[in-house]
């Protein structure tokens, strides 16, 4: 283990030296919050196979152990986001209770319209009606579900789209779209927020009815206040600007959140940062300049961790979403601004890159100290015995075909 805050006092020195504010960098960083999913818990694969691990969880209450587990080691972790029908209980206000026992709080309730069979073809744009029946029907219960867990965020994405040119009317389906969701909308908690997201393409191939961010955009418009749009950072073509959308979305006042993820081809939906560590530092530091446009945005990580010890993986996503909003902490604003007004191209982004190519790691492990935490979350998880003793205690859970969580 790297004894990290041996060069605390020195990065301090230097960073001083450049202008910024440590101890106001070091107060923000010790406020962030990223909301762990349950599902990022429980065993999951890909299409072709589930890959079952020792001591993953089994059920919502142990989805919950692990999520207090590593939020009492990173310190930024304090709500789990449930999946309905995968997370149901009987007792939501037990559930909630039992959840704040353990330090943490039940988050952003998911909608799962895409796995039952009558979904086959869409579900709020479905050519069967009662396949959009129930799926409204669904959603509003997710919504008396959030009224229950105290959650304020409905979180919703559509596997809706076709595979062939002609399957279906186009235009029909936004048409179903639009009804949906507007059935959905009023059924909202006050005070709550629907988030819509938006993919690329999978699992339909011709066309997705919710395919980019400015179809959610124009779908949140004309809902309402309450809905806003949600970017998973996998869900993107090759070469997109993420950056870029984050911004419009923020000036637009219409960015809800992200599912946190990386991707090296389609959605991957590998651990966040770690194909590409830059793209996430600068939608960070949009998310920084930003100011108060930023203040109600969610981050939610959306993973499916099929090789990789669960705990250790999801620890390291926590820590990489640290690493890249304290690298856009240290940015020098003032002057990034100041070369950018004056057109000085190599300027400007050295001011980036001397930000991002900043070792923020004895900066983070300071203030994990100061939190009274380890200072290093992956040491103290590798040197703990929970994860043993949770594969002692679970086993290994039956494992499926496909690469969905089991319910």
């Amino acid at each position: 283990m790297t004894d990290y805050l041996q060069y605390y006092e020195h990065l301090a020195e230097q960073l001083a030296g450049r202008g910024i504010d440590v101890e106001a960098v070091k107060a923000r960083l010790k406020q962030q919050a990223i909301e762990t999913p349950s599902w990022g818990y429980g065993d999951s694969g890909t299409r072709f196979k589930v890959f079952p691990w020792r001591g993953a969880a089994r059920n919502v209450h142990e989805k919950l152990a692990d999520a207090a587990y590593v939020h009492r080691l990173t310190g930024v972790a304090p709500s789990v986001a449930l999946h309905i029908p995968w997370d149901r209980t009987d007792d939501w206000a037990a559930l909630k209770q039992e959840a704040e026992s353990l330090g943490v709080r039940l988050g952003a309730i998911n909608p799962n319209v895409f796995q039952d069979e009558q979904y086959k073809l869409g579900s709020l744009t479905s050519p069967d009606a009662s396949a959009r029946e129930n799926a409204i029907a669904h959603m509003v219960e997710c919504c008396d579900i959030m009224r229950q867990a105290g959650s304020d965020i409905l979180s919703v994405w559509l596997a809706d789209g076709t595979n062939y040119a002609g399957q279906d009317d186009l235009r029909e389906r936004k048409h179903r779209l639009e009804a949906g969701l507007a059935e959905v909308y009023r059924h909202l908690p006050p005070g709550s927020r629907m988030l819509i997201e938006y993919k690329f393409f999978e699992p339909a191939f011709y066309h997705t009815d919710l395919p980019d961010w400015g179809t959610a955009y124009a779908m949140a418009l004309k809902l309402g206040p309450q809905a806003e749009v949600l970017v998973d950072t996998g869900h993107h073509a090759q070469g997109t600007n993420i950056a870029h959308i984050v911004s419009f979305l923020l000036d637009e006042r219409r960015l809800g959140g992200f599912h946190f993820n990386n991707r090296k081809y389609a959605d991957d939906d590998l651990i966040v940062g770690s194909v590409a560590p830059f793209e996430l530092f600068t939608i960070f530091c949009e998310l920084v300049s930003a100011g108060d446009l930023a203040t109600n945005v969610a981050y939610m990580i959306d993973q499916s961790h099929n090789i990789e010890p669960k705990l250790e993986a999801m620890i390291q996503s926590v820590i990489n979403c640290q690493v890249a909003y304290a690298k856009a902490l240290i940015v020098d604003y003032a002057r990034l601004e100041e070369a950018q007004r004056a057109g000085d191209v190599l300027a400007a982004h050295r001011e980036y890159m001397t930000a991002f190519e900043t070792d923020v790691r004895p900066l983070l492990a300071k203030v994990r100290e100061e939190m009274g935490l380890h200072p290093d979350p992956i040491a103290a998880y590798r040197a703990d015995d929970y994860a043993a003793r949770i594969a002692r205690e679970r086993g290994i859970a039956a494992a499926s075909g496909g690469g969905y969580p089991s319910a």
